[in-house]
C-alpha cells in the first residue's frame, strides 16, 4: 500500500469512528525540549495584535513563569484581548503576585474547578489541555506546563524532556475550540469584539483531525483514537508518554499488535519521574508486554513528558494525553491526529535520538526482579485507575 493509500485508510477510519473531519493544508512545526518551544511561544504572544488565548494545566514558579506573565500582561495593557485558563489544582502553585499583576494590566484570568468548591468526583475532573492560539490563525499544542522544569534542552534531571507543536492552518480552529469549550465552563462571555472570525489559509501539506477528551461514562473519542491507530498499525508502532497505566484492554491491543507482527516499541520515563505511583502501576504490565514482543525502554537522563505515538512513517498523534486511565477518563483533553509523512518522520527521528538515551526492559532480568519492586507495584493496584 502506498503512503498516500495508507494515509486515506486512516483518515477516514478516524473520521467516521470518531466523527471529527479532518482539514488539510496545515503547517505544524515540531519543537523540542523548552529552548525551542519556550521562545516560539513567547514570541507569538509578543506579536498578537487582536488575542490571546491560553490554558494549561501547570503554571508553577520560575523565571519562565514571570517572563510569561510579563508578556501577557503587555500585550492586554497594549489593547489585546488576553485570557488565561488555569486548572485549579495543576496551576494552584504559580506565585500570586503574578496573578496581580496581570489582572491589573487587564488579563482575563478564569480558573477551572477550584478543589475547594468541589464535591470529590468533580474534583478528579481536571484540565489537563495545553493551548496557546494567537490572533485566530497560530495554535500551539503538548506536553509543556509553564514552569522551570521545562526549560532547558533536556541535558539533565533539572530540564524535562517534551515536545509542543505550532499549528497553523485550518487545524488551529479545533485547538482554539478546545480552549473556548472549557473556557465556557468558567466565563460568562465567550467572544467578544475582538474575535474576528476570519478564515484560515492553507499554508503546508498536512492533514490534521482535532480531537477533544473529556471525562464522562462509557466509551470517549479519545479512547478511539488510540483504538483505531493501535489497530491499524501495520509495520510500527511507537509510543512516548509520560504516565502510562493503561487498563488491561489496551494492554492487550499493544501485545496483539506484536503478535500479529507489528513492532512496537514504547519510551517511558525512568529514575527521573515526577509520578513514582504512575512508574510503578506501569511497571505491572511490562512482562505481559515483553512476553508478547512488545520493546520497552525507560529514559535515562531526566523526566519524560512526552506525549506522542507514530505510526506506519504516516501518521502521528501529538497533544496532551498521556497513555493512562487518568487521561483517558478523567481529564480535559486535546490531540491532534496528524497524517504527514514528513512531521511523522521528524517525530521519529527525535524518538530514535531518545531511544539512545534509554535502557531496555530485558524480558529475563524483569522476570527475575526483588519481591520488594513487586510490592510496591501491587501496593499502587487499587488507586491505579486515577494515575
Amino acid at each position: 500500500m502506498t503512503p498516500q493509500a495508507e494515509r486515506q485508510r486512516l483518515r477516514r477510519r478516524l473520521e467516521r469512528l470518531i466523527g471529527i473531519a479532518a482539514t488539510e493544508g496545515n503547517e505544524l512545526v515540531p519543537l523540542r525540549n523548552g529552548d525551542q518551544i519556550f521562545p516560539a511561544m513567547l514570541a507569538a504572544v509578543r506579536a498578537a495584535r487582536h488575542t490571546v488565548d491560553m490554558m494549561t494545566f501547570v503554571y508553577w514558579r520560575g523565571d519562565i513563569a514571570r517572563e510569561f506573565a510579563d508578556a501577557l500582561a503587555d500585550r492586554a495593557r497594549a489593547g489585546v484581548r488576553v485570557r488565561l485558563l488555569l486548572d485549579g489544582f495543576g496551576a494552584k502553585e504559580i506565585e500570586p503576585e503574578l496573578l496581580r499583576a496581570m489582572a491589573e494590566a487587564g488579563v482575563q484570568v478564569a480558573w477551572f474547578r477550584k478543589p475547594t468548591r468541589l464535591s470529590p468526583m468533580r474534583q478528579n475532573h481536571r484540565c489537563h489541555r495545553k493551548v496557546l492560539v494567537t490572533d485566530e490563525h497560530t495554535a500551539f499544542t503538548g506536553g509543556v506546563g509553564i514552569a522551570q522544569e521545562w526549560c532547558g534542552d533536556a541535558r539533565g534531571p533539572d530540564e524535562w524532556r517534551d515536545t509542543h507543536v505550532r499549528v497553523r492552518g485550518p487545524a488551529v480552529d479545533g485547538i482554539a475550540a478546545a480552549f473556548a469549550q472549557n473556557w465556557a465552563e468558567c466565563h460568562d462571555e465567550l467572544y467578544d469584539e475582538h474575535d474576528r472570525f476570519t478564515g484560515q489559509e492553507q499554508p503546508g501539506n498536512a492533514t490534521v483531525q482535532v480531537v477533544r477528551g473529556s471525562a464522562s461514562f462509557g466509551w470517549q473519542d479519545m479512547q478511539t483514537l488510540l483504538r483505531v491507530v493501535i489497530t491499524s498499525a501495520r509495520e510500527r508502532f511507537r509510543l512516548a508518554t509520560a504516565y502510562f497505566a493503561p487498563d488491561a484492554y489496551f494492554v492487550g491491543l499493544l501485545a496483539d499488535a506484536a503478535r500479529r507482527g507489528v513492532r512496537v516499541e514504547i519510551l517511558l520515563p525512568g529514575p527521573h519521574t515526577d509520578q513514582r505511583a504512575c512508574l510503578l502501576a506501569g511497571r505491572q504490565h511490562y512482562q505481559e508486554l515483553v512476553d508478547a514482543g512488545v520493546e520497552v525502554r525507560e529514559y535515562q537522563p531526566t523526566m519524560l513528558h512526552t506525549k506522542i505515538i507514530t505510526v506506519d512513517g504516516v501518521c502521528s498523534l501529538i497533544g496532551s494525553t498521556n497513555f493512562n486511565r487518568r487521561s483517558l477518563e478523567h481529564d480535559e483533553e486535546v490531540m491532534l491526529a496528524v497524517l504527514d509523512e514528513d512531521f511523522t518522520a521528524e517525530l521519529d527521528a527525535d524518538f530514535d535520538a531518545d531511544r539512545k538515551l534509554s535502557e531496555p526492559v530485558d524480558p529475563a532480568r524483569w522476570n527475575r526482579r526483588p519481591l520488594t519492586e513487586r510490592l510496591a507495584e501491587a501496593a499502587v493496584t487499587p488507586i491505579r485507575r486515577f494515575l
